[in-house]
């Protein structure tokens, strides 16, 4: 049996978004309008784009999270169940699907403007009903695109199960309750998310060794900032902060790039990788994934991470 075959178990608490996309030279200044080059509607949410990635990257995944009664939200749900993601806690809301509206321009940087719908309709109360998902589970992903008492309801049953547990602080408008970073096992945001959390600039390297000695001082356990092409730097209880070089490629399109990295490394830490091999196994298809577009179509499967090494 090769090492990619002993999958491990993944749930996924998150949101469930249709991608509508929009490639144009630049992003528009306020009140301009610009021409822009294509249109794409594709499955995404960070949820949703965190449990393909696990699930591509050779974990057995289980998604929560909440859908319409409409189209976008059939066609979100039939493509997690095409990735053989566990379903039966995926809820059909009042509201419509959420929708996320993304502009890429020509550098392959993006904006992006979420509306939740069915995302909020994720209560404390559909998390206690589905804690049997989190049970099953060897490590728990969050984010923030759900509500805020949902999301700390995961934690906290994750944690007193005694699960691995990941947060995606994402999207980061200012500190966490203070209550639920010592529920969190890896606490993985980006350079902006890492300076909300903090109020601390994040620019370097270096910011973002302080930014993360910050989180872990109020409770976090491990902290990884990921830097884009600049790495991973990694604070990591009971070792010395290393800064991990990013594979270099040429980027298309970073949308989902961070999804891909969570994804990947928490596949690998269900399966029983080091950490160490799990940061280095995610960047690898985080990189892969940039040289693709959109969210959840760049994501990488384990085979083409193999092909491409």
């Amino acid at each position: 049996m090769t090492s990619h075959e002993t999958r491990g178990q993944v749930a996924v608490v998150g949101s469930l978004n249709m991608d509508l996309v929009a490639r144009a030279p630049r992003l528009p200044h306020p009140g301009e309008t610009l021409a822009g080059h294509t249109y794409a509607q594709v499955a995404g949410g960070k949820g949703g784009n965190q449990a393909v990635a696990a699930a591509r990257l050779g974990a057995q995944v289980a998604m929560l999270g909440c859908v319409g009664a409409d189209a976008n939200g059939a066609q979100l749900r039939a493509g997690l169940e095409a990735e053989g993601i566990d379903c039966a806690a995926v809820g059909t809301g009042t509201a419509a699907t959420g929708v996320a509206l993304i502009i890429v321009d020509d550098a392959s940087q993006n904006a992006i403007v979420i509306v939740a719908g069915s995302n909020g309709e994720l209560t404390p109360e559909t998390i206690a009903r589905h804690e049997a998902v989190l049970a099953r589970a060897d490590v728990v992903i969050c984010q923030l695109e759900t509500p805020p008492e949902a999301v700390h309801a995961a934690l906290a049953a994750a944690q007193r199960l005694g699960k691995t547990v990941i947060l995606n602080p994402a999207p980061a408008t200012g500190p966490l309750p203070p209550d639920w970073l010592p529920l969190v096992d890896y606490l993985i945001p980006n350079e902006l998310e890492a300076a909300s959390l903090t109020g601390l600039p994040v620019v370097t390297p270096a910011d973002a060794a302080q930014a993360a000695a910050a989180l872990r001082a109020a409770g976090a356990r491990n902290v990884l900032v990921t830097l884009g092409p600049r790495g991973v730097h990694a604070a990591l209880e009971g070792a010395p902060d290393a800064l991990y070089d990013a594979p270099q490629v040429k980027a298309v399109d970073t949308t989902a790039a961070g999804d891909t990295f969570i994804g990947g490394f928490a596949a690998q830490l269900a399966r029983g990788a080091s950490v160490d091999a799990a940061i280095r196994f995610a960047q690898r298809a985080a990189a892969l994934s940039v040289t693709r577009a959109g969210a959840q179509p760049s994501i990488p499967t384990h085979a083409e991470l193999d092909a491409s090494a």
